[in-house]
Protein backbone atom coordinates (compact mmCIF):
# COMPACT_ATOMS: atom_id res chain seq x y z
CA UNK A 1 0.00 0.00 0.00
CA UNK A 2 1.46 3.21 -1.00
CA UNK A 3 -0.79 6.12 1.38
CA UNK A 4 -2.00 5.85 5.03
CA UNK A 5 -3.58 8.97 5.61
CA UNK A 6 -4.01 8.91 9.72
CA UNK A 7 -6.52 11.85 11.22
CA UNK A 8 -7.36 12.44 14.84
CA UNK A 9 -10.38 14.08 15.25
CA UNK A 10 -12.94 15.27 18.23
CA UNK A 11 -16.39 16.50 17.29
CA UNK A 12 -15.87 17.29 13.42
CA UNK A 13 -18.90 15.96 12.28
CA UNK A 14 -19.41 18.64 10.02
CA UNK A 15 -16.06 18.56 8.07
CA UNK A 16 -15.63 14.77 7.71
CA UNK A 17 -17.38 13.92 4.23
CA UNK A 18 -15.66 16.73 2.61
CA UNK A 19 -12.41 16.09 4.25
CA UNK A 20 -12.33 12.45 3.15
CA UNK A 21 -13.61 13.37 -0.32
CA UNK A 22 -11.27 15.68 -1.00
CA UNK A 23 -8.64 12.66 0.01
CA UNK A 24 -9.89 10.25 -2.06
CA UNK A 25 -10.14 12.66 -5.19
CA UNK A 26 -6.58 13.45 -4.69
CA UNK A 27 -5.66 9.88 -4.52
CA UNK A 28 -7.46 8.54 -7.15
CA UNK A 29 -6.10 11.62 -9.38
CA UNK A 30 -2.67 10.06 -8.93
CA UNK A 31 -3.42 6.41 -8.62
CA UNK A 32 -2.13 5.91 -5.36
CA UNK A 33 -3.67 2.62 -3.77
CA UNK A 34 -4.43 4.11 0.38
CA UNK A 35 -6.05 3.90 3.31
CA UNK A 36 -8.00 6.68 5.59
CA UNK A 37 -8.16 5.82 9.55
CA UNK A 38 -10.39 8.04 11.53
CA UNK A 39 -9.48 8.04 15.09
CA UNK A 40 -12.21 9.60 16.79
CA UNK A 41 -10.92 10.52 19.82
CA UNK A 42 -14.56 10.50 22.37
CA UNK A 43 -16.75 12.96 20.10
CA UNK A 44 -19.79 13.72 21.57
CA UNK A 45 -21.47 14.23 17.99
CA UNK A 46 -22.51 12.36 15.29
CA UNK A 47 -18.70 12.47 14.30
CA UNK A 48 -18.60 7.77 14.43
CA UNK A 49 -21.81 7.73 12.80
CA UNK A 50 -20.73 10.02 9.71
CA UNK A 51 -17.83 7.60 9.91
CA UNK A 52 -19.74 4.90 9.82
CA UNK A 53 -21.64 5.96 6.64
CA UNK A 54 -18.31 6.92 4.84
CA UNK A 55 -17.19 3.23 5.78
CA UNK A 56 -20.40 1.61 4.08
CA UNK A 57 -19.75 3.24 0.63
CA UNK A 58 -15.58 2.82 0.70
CA UNK A 59 -13.30 0.22 1.31
CA UNK A 60 -10.70 2.59 1.94
CA UNK A 61 -11.83 4.21 5.22
CA UNK A 62 -10.50 2.14 8.34
CA UNK A 63 -11.50 3.64 12.26
CA UNK A 64 -11.08 3.37 15.88
CA UNK A 65 -13.28 5.20 18.21
CA UNK A 66 -12.43 6.21 21.76
CA UNK A 67 -14.57 5.65 24.25
CA UNK A 68 -13.91 8.82 26.28
CA UNK A 69 -11.44 11.48 25.18
CA UNK A 70 -7.84 11.31 25.64
CA UNK A 71 -6.29 13.82 23.03
CA UNK A 72 -3.97 13.91 20.05
CA UNK A 73 -0.79 12.15 21.16
CA UNK A 74 -3.00 9.00 21.93
CA UNK A 75 -5.10 9.47 18.91
CA UNK A 76 -1.92 9.36 16.83
CA UNK A 77 -0.10 6.40 18.43
CA UNK A 78 -3.21 3.92 17.72
CA UNK A 79 -3.42 5.38 14.58
CA UNK A 80 0.48 4.74 13.75
CA UNK A 81 -0.07 1.25 15.57
CA UNK A 82 -2.49 0.51 12.76
CA UNK A 83 -1.14 2.25 10.12
CA UNK A 84 0.05 0.09 6.63
CA UNK A 85 1.17 2.15 4.26
CA UNK A 86 4.92 2.97 2.65
CA UNK A 87 4.20 6.33 3.73
CA UNK A 88 2.27 7.70 6.59
CA UNK A 89 0.51 11.40 6.54
CA UNK A 90 -0.99 12.88 9.46
CA UNK A 91 -3.71 15.77 9.43
CA UNK A 92 -6.10 17.61 11.09
CA UNK A 93 -10.03 17.04 10.47
CA UNK A 94 -10.87 20.57 10.48
CA UNK A 95 -10.13 21.29 6.67
CA UNK A 96 -7.09 23.42 7.66
CA UNK A 97 -4.97 21.19 6.04
CA UNK A 98 -4.98 20.45 2.51
CA UNK A 99 -5.02 17.30 1.04
CA UNK A 100 -3.35 18.38 -2.30
CA UNK A 101 0.05 18.65 -0.58
CA UNK A 102 -0.33 14.82 -0.19
CA UNK A 103 1.30 14.03 -3.42
CA UNK A 104 4.71 16.24 -3.11
CA UNK A 105 4.67 14.80 0.43
CA UNK A 106 4.59 11.50 -1.01
CA UNK A 107 7.35 11.90 -3.57
CA UNK A 108 9.76 13.81 -1.17
CA UNK A 109 10.18 10.66 1.42
CA UNK A 110 10.04 8.43 -1.60
CA UNK A 111 12.34 9.56 -4.01
CA UNK A 112 14.17 12.28 -1.80
CA UNK A 113 14.85 10.09 0.74
CA UNK A 114 13.55 12.17 4.07
CA UNK A 115 13.01 10.01 6.80
CA UNK A 116 9.86 12.67 8.08
CA UNK A 117 8.70 15.79 5.97
CA UNK A 118 6.75 18.49 8.69
CA UNK A 119 4.57 21.10 7.05
CA UNK A 120 5.19 24.81 7.45
CA UNK A 121 2.53 27.12 7.55
CA UNK A 122 3.79 30.82 6.52
CA UNK A 123 0.70 32.43 6.20
CA UNK A 124 -1.79 31.39 9.11
CA UNK A 125 -5.37 32.08 9.66
CA UNK A 126 -5.28 31.25 13.13
CA UNK A 127 -6.01 33.90 15.83
CA UNK A 128 -3.66 35.80 17.69
CA UNK A 129 -3.83 33.75 20.70
CA UNK A 130 -2.69 31.12 18.97
CA UNK A 131 -0.13 32.38 16.66
CA UNK A 132 2.16 34.27 19.28
CA UNK A 133 2.73 31.52 21.34
CA UNK A 134 3.52 29.10 18.47
CA UNK A 135 6.55 31.57 17.11
CA UNK A 136 7.61 31.21 21.19
CA UNK A 137 7.22 27.56 21.20
CA UNK A 138 8.63 26.66 17.83
CA UNK A 139 11.80 28.98 18.44
CA UNK A 140 12.31 27.38 21.80
CA UNK A 141 11.95 24.09 20.05
CA UNK A 142 13.99 24.48 17.66
CA UNK A 143 16.62 26.01 20.03
CA UNK A 144 16.12 22.79 22.21
CA UNK A 145 15.85 20.32 19.39
CA UNK A 146 18.66 21.33 17.63
CA UNK A 147 16.26 20.62 14.30
CA UNK A 148 17.12 24.41 12.70
CA UNK A 149 15.38 23.41 9.50
CA UNK A 150 11.80 23.33 10.69
CA UNK A 151 9.84 26.49 11.45
CA UNK A 152 6.57 24.57 12.36
CA UNK A 153 7.18 21.24 14.63
CA UNK A 154 2.96 20.87 15.87
CA UNK A 155 1.91 21.17 12.50
CA UNK A 156 -0.84 18.79 11.91
CA UNK A 157 0.51 17.85 7.79
CA UNK A 158 3.22 15.32 8.44
CA UNK A 159 4.56 12.45 5.91
CA UNK A 160 6.76 9.68 7.50
CA UNK A 161 7.95 6.76 6.46
CA UNK A 162 6.31 3.74 7.91
CA UNK A 163 9.55 2.87 9.64
CA UNK A 164 9.63 5.76 11.74
CA UNK A 165 6.02 5.85 13.06
CA UNK A 166 7.02 2.01 14.13
CA UNK A 167 9.43 2.99 16.01
CA UNK A 168 8.90 5.91 17.64
CA UNK A 169 5.88 6.69 21.12
CA UNK A 170 3.82 9.11 20.98
CA UNK A 171 2.54 9.52 24.24
CA UNK A 172 1.32 12.30 26.63
CA UNK A 173 0.90 15.48 24.56
CA UNK A 174 4.17 14.66 22.74
CA UNK A 175 2.46 15.07 19.44
CA UNK A 176 4.34 18.50 19.46
CA UNK A 177 7.65 16.86 19.28
CA UNK A 178 7.73 13.49 17.15
CA UNK A 179 10.28 15.77 14.89
CA UNK A 180 12.46 15.35 17.89
CA UNK A 181 11.50 12.38 18.99
CA UNK A 182 12.37 10.83 15.43
CA UNK A 183 15.49 12.50 15.86
CA UNK A 184 16.52 10.50 18.96
CA UNK A 185 15.57 7.25 17.61
CA UNK A 186 17.97 7.75 14.73
CA UNK A 187 15.72 9.30 12.02
CA UNK A 188 17.72 12.41 11.42
CA UNK A 189 16.98 12.82 7.81
CA UNK A 190 13.97 15.27 7.96
CA UNK A 191 12.66 17.93 5.86
CA UNK A 192 10.33 20.81 5.81
CA UNK A 193 7.53 22.23 2.93
CA UNK A 194 5.96 25.50 2.90
CA UNK A 195 1.92 24.14 2.82
CA UNK A 196 -1.15 25.76 2.19
CA UNK A 197 -3.18 27.03 5.44
CA UNK A 198 -6.88 27.23 5.62
CA UNK A 199 -9.34 29.46 7.31
CA UNK A 200 -11.45 26.81 9.53
CA UNK A 201 -14.63 26.30 7.81
CA UNK A 202 -16.52 25.01 10.74
CA UNK A 203 -16.77 24.70 14.64
CA UNK A 204 -13.60 26.30 16.37
CA UNK A 205 -10.67 25.23 17.46
CA UNK A 206 -9.94 22.44 20.26
CA UNK A 207 -6.54 24.01 21.43
CA UNK A 208 -5.97 27.57 23.39
CA UNK A 209 -2.85 29.33 22.69
CA UNK A 210 -1.33 30.02 26.36
CA UNK A 211 -2.30 26.23 27.79
CA UNK A 212 -0.80 24.79 24.67
CA UNK A 213 2.20 27.31 25.20
CA UNK A 214 2.61 26.29 28.77
CA UNK A 215 1.93 22.83 28.48
CA UNK A 216 3.97 22.16 25.29
CA UNK A 217 6.99 24.25 27.04
CA UNK A 218 7.15 21.72 30.09
CA UNK A 219 6.90 18.90 27.90
CA UNK A 220 9.30 20.03 25.90
CA UNK A 221 11.43 19.83 29.04
CA UNK A 222 10.69 16.68 29.84
CA UNK A 223 11.75 15.00 26.39
CA UNK A 224 15.36 17.25 26.47
CA UNK A 225 15.93 15.44 29.85
CA UNK A 226 15.06 12.12 28.72
CA UNK A 227 16.74 12.46 25.71
CA UNK A 228 19.80 14.00 27.59
CA UNK A 229 19.87 12.00 30.76
CA UNK A 230 17.01 9.27 30.37
CA UNK A 231 19.34 6.78 30.06
CA UNK A 232 21.63 8.04 32.70
CA UNK A 233 20.17 10.22 35.09
CA UNK A 234 22.64 10.14 37.84
CA UNK A 235 24.64 12.30 35.76
CA UNK A 236 22.87 15.33 36.74
CA UNK A 237 20.96 14.29 39.87
CA UNK A 238 24.16 12.73 41.24
CA UNK A 239 25.99 15.88 40.27
CA UNK A 240 23.06 18.31 41.51
CA UNK A 241 23.13 15.83 44.82
CA UNK A 242 26.69 15.81 45.34
CA UNK A 243 26.86 19.58 45.13
CA UNK A 244 23.96 19.85 47.90
CA UNK A 245 25.38 17.33 50.27
CA UNK A 246 29.32 18.94 49.63
CA UNK A 247 27.88 22.31 50.74
CA UNK A 248 25.73 21.17 53.59
CA UNK A 249 29.23 18.50 54.72
CA UNK A 250 31.17 21.84 54.87
CA UNK A 251 28.41 23.81 56.97
CA UNK A 252 28.84 21.05 59.30
CA UNK A 253 32.34 20.58 60.00
CA UNK A 254 32.60 24.85 60.02
CA UNK A 255 29.87 24.70 62.67
CA UNK A 256 31.89 22.02 64.65
CA UNK A 257 35.21 23.98 64.12
CA UNK A 258 34.00 26.91 65.61
CA UNK A 259 32.61 24.90 68.75
CA UNK A 260 35.84 23.70 69.19
CA UNK A 261 37.17 27.06 69.09
CA UNK A 262 34.83 28.30 71.45
CA UNK A 263 35.52 25.05 73.88
CA UNK A 264 39.24 26.00 73.46
CA UNK A 265 38.67 30.00 74.43
CA UNK A 266 36.57 28.34 77.52
CA UNK A 267 33.00 29.23 76.55
CA UNK A 268 30.91 26.41 76.98
CA UNK A 269 27.64 27.73 77.04
CA UNK A 270 27.20 28.39 73.05
CA UNK A 271 25.22 25.17 71.85
CA UNK A 272 25.68 23.82 68.20
CA UNK A 273 22.07 23.20 67.89
CA UNK A 274 21.38 26.90 68.85
CA UNK A 275 22.47 28.28 65.50
CA UNK A 276 20.47 28.50 62.86
CA UNK A 277 23.44 26.98 59.77
CA UNK A 278 23.24 23.56 61.54
CA UNK A 279 19.88 23.27 60.55
CA UNK A 280 20.56 25.01 57.35
CA UNK A 281 23.43 22.48 57.18
CA UNK A 282 21.33 19.46 58.15
CA UNK A 283 18.70 20.40 55.85
CA UNK A 284 21.27 20.87 52.56
CA UNK A 285 22.84 17.16 53.49
CA UNK A 286 19.06 15.88 53.55
CA UNK A 287 18.09 17.51 50.13
CA UNK A 288 21.66 16.33 48.28
CA UNK A 289 20.92 12.37 49.62
CA UNK A 290 17.42 12.76 48.47
CA UNK A 291 18.49 14.06 44.61
CA UNK A 292 20.34 10.61 44.49
CA UNK A 293 17.12 9.07 44.57
CA UNK A 294 13.88 10.90 44.46
CA UNK A 295 14.19 13.74 41.64
CA UNK A 296 13.96 11.51 38.71
CA UNK A 297 12.14 8.23 39.82
CA UNK A 298 8.78 9.63 38.71
CA UNK A 299 9.44 10.19 35.37
CA UNK A 300 11.28 6.91 34.85
CA UNK A 301 8.55 4.61 36.69
CA UNK A 302 5.83 6.59 34.24
CA UNK A 303 8.18 5.45 31.00
CA UNK A 304 8.16 1.87 32.27
CA UNK A 305 4.72 1.74 32.78
CA UNK A 306 2.78 -1.01 31.23
CA UNK A 307 -0.41 1.05 30.78
CA UNK A 308 1.31 4.00 29.64
CA UNK A 309 -0.70 3.25 25.81
CA UNK A 310 -3.15 1.89 26.55
CA UNK A 311 -6.43 3.19 25.94
CA UNK A 312 -10.00 1.85 25.99
CA UNK A 313 -11.05 1.43 22.08
CA UNK A 314 -15.20 0.86 22.16
CA UNK A 315 -15.08 0.03 18.30
CA UNK A 316 -13.02 -0.66 15.42
CA UNK A 317 -14.03 -0.75 11.73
Amino acid sequence: MDISVVIPLYNEDESIPELYAWIERVMNNHQFSFEVIFINDGSTDNSWKVIQSLKSESEHVRAIRFRRNYGKSPALYCGFKAAKGDVVITMDADLQDSPDEIPELYRMIMEDGYDLVSGYKQKRYDPISKTIPTKLFNATARKISGIKNLHDFNCGLKAYRNEVVKNIEVYGEMHRYIPYLAKNAGFNKIGEKVVHHQARKYGSSKFMGLNRFVNGYLDLLTLWFLSTFGKKPMHVFGFLGSIVFFIGFIAVIAIGVNKLIDLSNGIYHNLITDSPYFYIALTAMMIGTQLFLAGFLGDLISRSSSQRNDYQIAEEI
